[in-house]
Parts: C-alpha cells; structure tokens; sequence
C-alpha cells in the first residue's frame, strides 16, 4: 500500500441526506415533471422507472437535493447500504429522504468510491455504526464523514478499478452459467414429470382423485389438554423442497383451531391456502397420528393407487394451472378439498408400473436435486470470491494487470439419461 493514504469520506466527498420526509407529501406530487428518486432506485441501480413527480416551484426550493450525473446514492433505510452511481442523462429531480446523496472530489474516481463502498470492510463500518442491524436507519452524515478511506494516488484507482471490472465481468458470466444450468435442471425434471402423466392408451385409465383416495379423519386435540402432539402448519411444507422442515410441538390446550386433520404415514398433504404455492408433501413415519392444519387437503390413497404417484401428480405443471384457474380470493386465494378431488388423474392401472414410474422419478429428483445443490454452490463461492477480490483490492494487495477468472458453470456429469431410460 505504498503511496496509499487514509482519508475522512467526509474530506473527499459532498454529503446531502434526503429531505424529512415532512418536505415530501403526497399531496404535493404531480402526474409529471421532476423526478423523486427513492430507495429502488439504488437497491437495483436503476433511475428509468419513476413513480413521483415534483413541480419547478418545489424542485427550486429543493435544489440542495438535485442529482447529477456522476453523484453516488446510497439506501438509508430499511434494506440499508446499497450503492448507485448517477449516470447521464437521468430525469432532472432529486433524492427522497430515504436516500443519501455523494458528490466525489476530483481526488477520487467515482467508480473506485462506490466498490469501496460495497466492500464487505465499508458494509460492516455501516452496520456497526447504524446499531448492528441489516434493515435500519443509517448513521447520521456526521459519523459517516468519519470513516476512513484508503486512497491511493488517482492512477492506481483506475488500475484497480480495471482489474475489477475484468474479474467482475468474468464472475458474473459464470454466475449467469450456473443460474441458467440451475433452471436447466429444474425444467428438466418438469418436462419429464409432465409427459408422465399425459400418457394414454392400454393399461391407463382417468379418473377423477376423489375416485382413487380413502376417506380420512378429523381430531380435536383440545381433548386431551396435557398431551403433547406434532402440528404441521401450513408454512410447515417447504414449497421449494417439498419436505416437512418446521413442525410444531404444542399441548393440546394450546391447540390452534386450524389444528383439525388427522395425518398418517404415507399420506400426501396440499395446501388449499395459496394452492399456486405448490406446498406438497409425504407424511414420513415420524408424524404418523400427528395433527396438520385444515388449509391442508389431506389425500390417502387406495390400496390400487402409489400414493408417491399422487404426489408427483400434484407437481405437474397441469396440476398447478388448474388450481390457478379454481382458487378463489383476491388477497387470501384459495380452493376446496373438493376442488381438488374434481380433478382428473390419469395413470397406469398396473401397481407394478406405477412402482416403477415412482422409481423413475424419485430417482430423477434426487439427482436434479444434488445438480442444483452443484449450482448453488457455485452462486454462493462466486459471492464470496466478489467479496474477497474486493478486499484484497483496498488492502493493496492486487498484483499485475488480470485477475484470475473463475471456472465457468459447466455442467456436472450426471445420471439423467440413464435415470429416464430405466
């Protein structure tokens, strides 16, 4: 870090916090003319996308607030510390009071201010300073003046900033990859599970799925106050996993009224709340004779029928259009057991071929799920190379003119093709 100082922000940089929000009523808003910018516009760097318009008179008595090209903006509120450069041409107008307003010095370059500001070094400095939290208010302009800078001479800022933009534009290339090949994944396993159950011909038949479930049971554990039992909630169900990961242990005293169905091992639960959601699950051994909310349908199976078969059934894309087509509710949307009992089911009349079908796509799952484990993986390692690239940026420590670019996203050998032709 030779020829590196350590300068105050409040030394090379103009601070203007956002007006009191008292400056900024509704009621003074127009259908156009000058902007208001707000916090969106520096979570996700962007200022086309306006909602607020102020008059010439207000803009005028406002004008401490104007943004011009080349100014920073930084959140100060709620999802705090997030960093956006003005670019030209933007709509004449002016910051909000969520915002925070820097105008760099010539001692720095802009882009070199605002990677240093999402350095994980800066981020920490912000949230220690604004009381710990991730969504609070920031620290007020007099502290933030206070932070310390590394600053080398203006040449190394360029350099360094043209390595970053280097190993950044290579990061996100290979983040891209992944995140296209973590869909690739997903929409691999619902095409297949979707051409599952469009087959006909001999062998199948349709029916609808109150013609292929057993009636089930209600209880009131209310009953026995003292007893302790397993509720599922319908926030239970992990919609992304399909798996059971937040049960509920209560005394039946405490019973929430919700708490009405009687669940079994192996049964299928759906969430009729939200059915969109997709909120699906087997009831392992673990919760036999457990207790699940009355937003669940509960579908038991009959002796002719795979009960894992119903439940990739509730997955099919076909499944989800039509409970969107049912649901009722604008701001609570939901179906009825007996919505879902109208629906018609097609599938082999053969035990031993849904067995197999079952075999087929949990085996298929399985391996889409250790795929997208591979590609979250290489998100989550590609966020913490960014992060320490960065750190190693403004501790002096970046050497030549290339930072190593990482590994693209490719995609892992697997068993898929294998899996599907068995």
């Amino acid at each position: 870090m030779k020829n590196w100082e350590r300068k105050k922000l409040g030394d090379i940089c103009g601070f203007v916090r956002g007006p009191f929000g008292g400056s900024l009523k509704k009621n003074i808003f127009k259908p156009e003319g000058y902007a208001v910018y707000e916090q969106q516009h520096a979570i996700y760097d962007q200022f086309d996308d306006v909602r607020y318009f102020i008059d010439e008179k207000k803009f005028n008595e406002m004008k401490r607030f104007e943004l011009n090209s080349g100014d920073l903006i930084m959140s100060c509120s709620g999802t705090m510390g997030k960093i956006a450069i003005v670019p030209e041409n933007i709509k004449k107008g002016i910051i909000n009071q969520a915002l925070l307003k820097l105008t760099p010095s010539k001692k720095i370059s802009t882009v070199f201010l605002k990677l240093w500001m999402q350095s994980e070094s800066f981020q920490e400095s912000l949230k220690e300073y604004s009381g710990g939290a991730a969504i609070q208010n920031v620290a007020s302009v007099a502290i933030l003046k206070q932070i310390e800078i590394p600053l080398p001479p203006l040449h190394e800022q360029q350099r360094i900033v043209s390595i970053l933009d280097e190993a950044f534009a290579a990061i996100a290339k290979a983040k891209a990859n992944a995140e296209q090949n973590l869909k690739n994944a997903a929409a691999l396993f619902e095409s297949y599970l979707q051409r599952v159950f469009e087959k006909k011909g001999d062998g199948w038949e349709e029916k609808k799925l109150g013609e292929v479930l057993v009636k089930t049971e209600t209880t009131d554990p209310t009953k026995n106050p003292d007893a302790e039992f397993t509720y599922l909630d319908v926030s239970s169900v992990n919609k992304e996993t399909k798996e059971i990961e937040t049960p509920t242990v209560l005394l039946g005293k405490d019973a929430p009224s919700r708490a009405k169905k009687l669940i079994k091992t192996d049964d299928v639960i759906f969430a009729t709340v939200r059915p969109t959601h997709s909120r699906v699950a087997v009831i392992p051994e673990e919760f036999d004779e457990q207790v699940c909310s009355t937003g669940y349908f509960v579908l038991r199976t009959k002796e002719s029928v795979n009960n894992k078969l119903v439940f990739y059934f509730l997955l099919t894309k076909g499944f989800n259009e039509q409970m969107e087509k049912l649901q009722r509710g604008a701001s609570y949307p939901a179906v009825t057991d007996n919505d879902v009992k109208g629906i018609l089911f097609r599938f082999p009349k053969s035990m031993i071929e849904q067995q197999t079908i079952v075999r087929q796509l949990d085996a298929l799952r399985a391996e889409t799920k250790k795929l997208e484990a591979v590609y979250q993986k290489k998100m989550d390692d590609l966020e913490e190379l960014k992060k320490a690239i960065l750190q190693k940026a403004f501790a002096g420590e970046l050497r030549g003119g290339v930072v190593a670019k990482p590994a693209e996203a490719t995609e892992p050998k697997t068993e898929k093709a294998e899996i599907i032709k068995t």
